[in-house]
């Protein structure tokens, strides 16, 4: 969906298909028709955006293959369904029954993320829309935090001024503009807006800047507006934000809120936790928390993507009001900071057993409620359906 910003920035919204498992072309293919159409149609829309995970092997077949790229462009124009942000922090195989810290690899010293990450800025020139200004990219936070040693983070550095350059080559190539946005994530190199005005004060910013997660913002109890603030002020521009909500908790020792925490403690993706007891305390997951390593004292944010527009039962809550206010923090004012938005909850298929879809039409229904509620709150800050 698309709509005007009071400054006539086009702010661009999507779903994140990273809830989806497909992993080749054929299988992105038949998800546009399987998901992505029906949920336009719900909506009422005539186009639709999607935030497209693009797996590493189909992102190398796409770019070797064009008749694979114009086979996924047409289909897409045929189901009404338009990409101008992709993203690529999952490598591969983001459905694994086991993901966990698998994730972060390869990381940004390793040529790999750089070569996937060059083929997706490559596939979405070929993918914008025709009257969009530019696409957006998300990409890990440099790594997971250790080993990080300086050496890694020069490499790091080195890797991603490779990456402005190739940007800027596809540019010129082919006259579009795409840019990536590194995503700060607890437990990564880059976890907090201080970590990101830190590490990354020498990238080229005309072609690097941030993808902001307010689910990651909201578990490292970072102040959104502040932390725009911030950004703005280093230089950062913010490429994309991904429209996110956290578990939170108020009195993590009481034996009802660990019950309830326990439902969302699965095998699949890393739940990384924050406690504010005069400072932040953190653990790298959930069941580690519950087990102790976390003392209980004060307020606890979880990093499971929550459905955005979902009431959660007491004594659990979301970490939305965190989304609304940095939604209004980018787009509130007089000046639209980013226009790309993406609503990433990729955590459907491992909600508590009583939340998730059964059937592909549940899934639908749930994206369908959380688009409809983001665009609602858009409306609310002023913007206007375009």
């Amino acid at each position: 969906m698309r709509f005007r910003h009071r400054d006539g920035t086009t702010v661009h919204l999507a779903y994140g298909t990273n809830v989806h498992p497909a992993e080749d072309v054929d299988g992105l293919i038949a998800q546009l028709h399987r998901y992505g159409e029906p949920v336009r149609a719900a909506l009422g829309v005539d186009r639709m955006g999607l935030g497209l995970w693009l797996p590493a092997p189909a992102a190398a077949r796409l770019v070797a293959e064009p008749g694979q790229l114009t086979r996924l462009r047409d289909a897409l124009d045929r189901a009404g369904l338009e990409v101008v942000t992709l993203n690529a922090f999952p490598y591969a195989h983001f459905h694994a029954p086991v993901v966990k810290h698998a994730v972060y690899r390869p990381d940004w010293t390793e040529r790999s993320r750089l070569d996937y990450t060059l083929d997706c800025a490559q596939v979405l020139a070929a993918l914008l829309p025709d009257d969009a200004s530019r696409g957006s990219i998300s990409t890990l936070p440099l790594g997971w935090r250790s080993p990080w040693s300086p050496a890694d983070q020069a490499g790091a550095l080195a890797q991603l001024d490779q990456l402005a350059e190739g940007l800027a080559a596809v540019a010129a190539r082919t006259g579009r503009t795409v840019r990536v946005g590194i995503e700060p994530e607890p437990g990564c190199v880059v976890e907090t807006t201080a970590d990101a005005v830190a590490h990354l004060g020498t990238i080229d910013t005309e072609y690097i800047g941030m993808c902001l997660d307010t689910c990651h913002l909201s578990t490292a109890f970072e102040d959104p507006v502040a932390s725009v603030a911030a950004l703005e002020v280093a230089g950062l521009p913010v490429v994309k934000a991904q429209l996110a909500a956290a578990l939170h908790v108020d009195r993590p020792a009481d034996s009802r809120a660990r019950a309830a925490l326990a439902g969302f403690a699965e095998d699949r993706f890393l739940h990384q936790v924050r406690e504010l007891d005069g400072e932040v305390l953190g653990r790298d997951d959930l069941p580690e928390a519950l087990d102790g390593a976390l003392p209980g004292a004060g307020p606890w944010r979880v990093h499971f993507h929550v459905p955005v527009h979902a009431e959660l039962a007491a004594p659990l809550a979301s970490t939305r009001d965190v989304l609304v206010s940095a939604a209004a923090a980018l787009l509130g004012g007089a000046r639209a900071r980013t226009d790309h938005l993406e609503v990433e909850t990729y955590t459907w298929s491992v909600l508590p057993q009583d939340q998730r879809p059964t059937d592909d039409a549940g899934l639908v229904a749930g994206l369908v409620a959380e688009l409809g509620w983001a665009r609602a709150r858009l409306l609310e800050l002023g913007l206007a359906d375009a």
